[in-house]
């Protein structure tokens, strides 16, 4: 019998049978083999057609494996006093509400918001003699006797001054920036002097300007904001810090560590000792000693989805000036640290098998790492899309495995691990009905 005859194959896969022992066992095949041979061996038929009969497909079966959610962020709010914050640019992982009133501790009361008063000083002022841009000088003005005086006057009260020479004439713009950054209270009264004739005449218009912007828990009685009857809550200050934010002459200046101003005040610095930190751009400080330590703050925090969070928030009630920029520091840290990286697809990680009448098998794997973007504790939704494979080799692609969580989408193809081998010709024969398929 020649080697390319079937029934070579046959016999061969015979002998791979575990075989009866003894003299009977050594009959009984040799029966067995020579009835096969006389019930087919004339014609070949049937051995012919079992050996090219096609087969069924072999079963996929495959699933979407779950994937665990990260960590929940905890968002570190402090204990004492209160907290609110507003986060824009972030909603689609944040939720919508983020852009409102999102994070909050110690409630809504008005209390001394101190030279956050000074905020609407420059907004109030700013409103009757608008500049043009951030780089605009505005008008001069030219303090008089009773301005210098000032200084003396608010020296005595323990407030913060900056130095005003005889005869200054300084611009808008500039003596803006020294009400703004060392926080000086002479310099905040003189400029609402200036603009409105008088302290009381500032506080009307004051007052007339909070009225129309709908800041209706804000309570001013002076430019300074040294009394503390100069109130707010949290939920108008957070509207206040939009205003002022929104506003490029004050947003400059806030975002300014230093000036150097020779004709009047000379060398100044701002009071917010975080600017650059953890995002920090402004907006304003303030305090009327222990417990009342304040900060309404301005912050683009980069937390690695490309477009930056833009966090408006203010702190009231601070036992200090470091515990207040401490609790703000760890507030925007806790949100930076909710954004991670999630790994969601593993190399090789088995997703699905397929499998044959006559026994050969193979895995379908994810073929490459994955990883996506998430904030929090969000659901990661899978899903997997297969296809019939083609010729159900090892490493043929038979599919797209994606995952989606918030706003991103991470996907890998999927793949056949391990070779799908043909049936045997003994198993052929011995099976004929589970061909043809």
């Amino acid at each position: 019998m020649s080697e390319d005859s079937p029934f070579g194959d046959l016999l061969d896969d015979a002998n791979e049978v575990e075989r009866p022992s003894g003299r009977g066992g050594r009959i009984a095949l040799i029966v067995f083999l020579v009835l096969v041979l006389v019930v087919f061996g004339g014609s070949g038929g049937y051995v012919w057609w079992a050996s090219a009969a096609p087969l069924a497909a072999p079963t996929v079966t495959s699933s979407a494996p779950s994937v665990a959610p990260g960590a929940k962020a905890e968002v570190r709010l402090p204990a004492s006093g209160s907290m609110l914050v507003s986060v824009a640019g972030g909603e689609s992982y944040l939720g919508p509400d983020a852009a409102g009133a999102w994070l909050s501790s110690g409630g809504d009361d008005a209390r001394p918001i101190a030279s956050i008063a000074k905020l609407v000083t420059a907004l109030v002022v700013l409103d009757a003699h608008p500049l043009a841009d951030a780089n605009d000088p505005g008008p001069t003005i030219a303090y008089t006797e009773a301005d210098t005086d000032l200084y003396d006057q608010y020296y005595v009260r323990g407030a913060t001054i900056a130095r005003m020479p005889d005869g200054l004439k300084l611009s808008l713009h500039d003596s803006l920036e020294t009400m703004l950054l060392p926080s000086a209270s002479n310099y905040a009264t003189a400029i609402a002097r200036w603009a409105y004739g008088s302290d009381g005449a500032y506080v009307d218009a004051a007052r007339s300007w909070l009225s129309r912007n709908g800041l209706n828990s804000t309570r001013i009685v002076d430019a300074t904001g040294i009394d503390d009857r100069n109130t707010s809550t949290p939920s108008d200050l957070l509207a206040l810090g939009r205003i002022a934010a929104a506003n490029p002459t004050i947003a400059a200046i806030a975002a300014t560590q230093w000036a150097d101003l020779p004709a009047g005040p000379g060398n100044i610095e701002n009071t917010n000792a975080l600017l650059g930190t953890s995002g920090i751009t402004g907006l304003k400080t303030g305090n009327l000693g222990d417990g009342t330590f304040n900060l309404l703050f301005t912050s683009v925090l980069d937390v690695g989805i490309g477009a930056p969070l833009h966090v408006l928030g203010v702190r009231l009630g601070g036992e200090t000036r470091a515990s207040a920029n401490q609790d703000v520091v760890v507030l925007l840290e806790s949100i930076r640290d909710g954004f991670h990286t999630l790994q969601v697809g593993t190399v090789g990680a088995e997703v699905g098998e397929i499998t044959t009448p006559w026994g050969s098998s193979a895995k379908v794997v994810v073929a490459q790492n994955a990883s996506i973007m998430t904030w929090s504790d969000t659901a990661v939704a899978t899903s997997l899309d297969t296809t019939t494979p083609e010729k159900y080799a090892d490493g043929e692609k038979v599919g797209t495995i994606t995952w989606t969580a918030g706003p991103n989408t991470a996907s890998a193809d999927v793949k056949i691990s391990g070779a799908i081998e043909e049936p045997t010709l003994w198993w052929r024969l011995t099976h004929p009905t589970q061909l043809g398929g």
